[in-house]
């Protein structure tokens, strides 16, 4: 594990923490402090792991997915919606201990080969506490040259044969997204959150309403607008987030409109306008 990574300051956790449920037939959710994780089940009692929650918390994430799969399941591969600290926190010790390959979009690789670090933490963005505290947060890249491999350019997902991946970049370069057609299901990453991550109060208690990705880590707020407007127009069902709690229907569809309508105004910070 890059040093810089496992010994950095780490934010709060969430009354959601350590609880896990089976958002629909073939996906469980689990929140590992206040980063959502999904497992994503195949054929033949196999499964696929999305995202690797926090630093060490590969225990706390083994225990969750044997609660679901049963004692020494492991899944058959990581696939990463992005490289931020929170969601690659544990994946060096679990690809590692599982001797499995680990996807990301060939965009994110520099931030998961070594080679560059991510800006800071951005304090101004609009004065929330966790605004204020995240210049302390990793923003270190890893190393995971020996497990990393490219997601396929044709938007296919290795082992998931119903789901497809989009591109969407602003939150980081290589963001991705994850979409079931058939039944509308949405794998957001962070492209949008269903609480507001630079509170404090709201990520502690995870109460629920669409924004825009975190506001102290997102690169580049044009390309975060396009990306949220191109997961609106999918029309999903059901969403799940990097951060706060499932939404779907008739919620879903208002809020995301609402939020794609009005990003500059909703989302995107005074700061960056």
């Amino acid at each position: 594990m890059n040093e810089e990574v496992e010994n950095a300051f780490l934010p709060m956790t969430s009354v959601s923490s350590g609880k896990g449920s089976l958002v629909i037939h073939d996906v469980y959710c689990y929140t590992n402090q206040i980063v959502n994780i999904c497992f994503i089940n195949i054929p033949n009692n196999k499964w696929v792991l999305i995202d690797a929650g926090m630093p060490k918390s590969a225990e706390k994430i083994i225990q969750g997915a044997e609660k679901q799969f049963g004692k020494g399941s492991w899944p058959e591969a990581i696939i990463l919606t992005h490289g931020h600290f929170d969601h690659i926190g544990s994946v060096e010790a679990l690809a590692e201990l599982w001797n499995i390959p680990v996807y990301a979009h060939q965009l994110e690789f520099p931030y998961l080969t070594g080679e560059q670090d991510y800006p800071p933490g951005d304090p101004s963005v609009d004065g929330g506490l966790v605004s204020e505290m995240s210049p302390l947060f990793p923003n270190h890249s890893i190393d995971i040259t020996e497990k990393l491999n490219p997601l396929p350019a044709d938007g296919t997902v290795p082992l998931l044969s119903d789901w497809k991946w989009i591109h969407t970049p602003g939150h980081t370069p290589g963001h991705i997204s994850l979409f079931r057609e058939k039944d509308q299901t949405l794998i957001a990453g962070d492209a949008f959150v269903t609480v507001d991550q630079e509170s404090l109060y709201k990520v502690m208690t995870q109460k629920k309403e669409i924004n825009g990705p975190p506001a102290y880590f997102t690169m580049d707020w044009d390309e975060a607008k396009v990306s949220v407007q191109t997961l609106r127009d999918l029309q999903p069902e059901l969403a799940i987030t990097g951060h706060g709690v499932p939404m779907s229907g008739n919620e879903l569809t208002r809020e995301l409109n609402k939020l794609a309508e009005n990003f500059d105004t909703l989302a995107r910070p005074d700061s960056k306008t």
